[in-house]
């Protein structure tokens, strides 16, 4: 039986809110029990102004809790010094850092500075730490560039590269990839997944990523709009249903199969039972909610087979349906075309123009 590790975070009964000068404390969050352990990726996902920002602020000591206890490394967080405290917990804020004139290896230096003396030299276990860094943050390469001229993401594994200087227990990060293109998000993705592992600290970020957050996630801290944050893996979470109520709304639902929140696209009640395989049907199905049709399991009504052809071809028919309704085509540009075109016959509209001929 492997060893539990003792939670390097954790969050006892806490409430968290504001204290407001002559006007009574609104609390936010209530009543919390939260607890990370070494080697955990945590996302907190919530919809906006649920209160992820108070939370994280809270478990860092940025403001205190209204009740309750956060714990780092078992001790009461209040009762750090910000130099302990900064020796054990790291941050990496969203909004860019001013830095001035530095080169990435002074700025992943800085993060040294709450294990130095006062005026005190460098030593072999700081540089070797800031060597650490950058390999693990894959920032190696950009050592002696200035951090004014770097890209976006570059700038924020540099920024992750100086909060593992500090050799933290616990890294939290708020929305780090919230100004990032897609490939950069999925490379930060990738490169924190693997930090679990090779330092392990617990890595607690937000995010409003749920796909990231379900995909990568050890566990997942559902802030809800009532007060509450539900910690539990995200498979359960997507399972009972706890992602669709929080986040699903008005023509909106929780897609299962991409682990996120999508438009609900059906449009008529016109139903086709798709026949391929692998990533055509994944596509295909794609297109056929896009054009508004719902999918079935059910072949006794329309059937869609597509052929692995590039572009694909595809053929609509039906064991009920008239010879005149069945269509072929190429490409799924001409497969929406023409579904939509039913669909919007089936509920009364003018029809849109139908499929295109497949070559003979």
């Amino acid at each position: 039986m492997s060893e539990v590790l003792k939670p390097a975070l954790q969050a006892l009964g806490v409430t968290a809110g504001y204290r407001r000068r002559r006007h009574p404390a609104v609390a936010v969050l209530q009543d919390l029990q939260l607890e990370a352990h070494p080697g955990e990726l945590i996302t907190l996902i919530g919809p906006n102004g649920a209160g992820k920002s108070t939370l994280l602020r809270t478990l860092v000591g940025a403001q205190p809790p209204l009740a309750g206890k956060v714990l780092l490394d078992g001790v009461d967080l209040t009762t750090l010094s910000p130099r302990r405290r900064a020796q054990r917990l790291a941050v990496v804020l969203t909004e860019p850092v001013d830095v001035g004139l530095m080169t990435v290896e002074a700025v992943v230096a800085l993060g040294r500075i709450p294990f130095r003396p006062w005026a005190g030299r460098e030593s072999k276990r700081d540089r070797d730490a800031v060597d650490q860094a950058l390999a693990d943050a894959g920032v190696e390469d950009l050592r002696h560039r200035m951090l004014s001229d770097l890209s976006d993401g570059e700038r924020q594994r540099v920024m992750v590269a100086r909060a593992l200087a500090q050799e933290p227990a616990v890294l939290v990060l708020d929305e780090p990839t919230a100004f990032l293109d897609v490939a950069r998000r999925i490379e930060l993705a990738a490169m924190l997944t693997k930090l679990t592992t090779t330092t392990g600290a617990a890595i607690i970020l937000s995010t409003h990523d749920l796909g990231f957050a379900l995909r990568r996630a050890d566990q997942v801290w559902l802030v809800g709009g009532d007060g509450t944050v539900t910690a539990s893996a995200p498979e359960d979470l997507a399972y009972d249903g706890a992602i669709a109520r929080t986040f699903a709304g008005d023509n909106m639902s929780f897609d299962d199969a991409s682990a996120t929140v999508v438009v609900a696209d059906v449009t008529s009640d016109a139903t086709v039972h798709v026949v391929a395989d692998g990533r055509l049907k994944l596509w295909t199905e794609h297109a056929v909610r896009r054009a508004g049709w719902a999918l079935t399991g059910n072949a006794s009504g329309h059937v869609l087979q597509v052929e692995p052809d590039s572009p694909c071809r595809w053929r609509l028919n039906g064991t009920h349906l008239p010879a005149a309704t069945h269509a072929e085509g190429v490409g799924f540009d001409s497969l929406v075309a023409h579904l939509r075109g039913r669909g919007a016959a089936r509920n009364g509209k003018a029809p849109s123009p139908t499929s295109r001929r497949a070559p003979q």
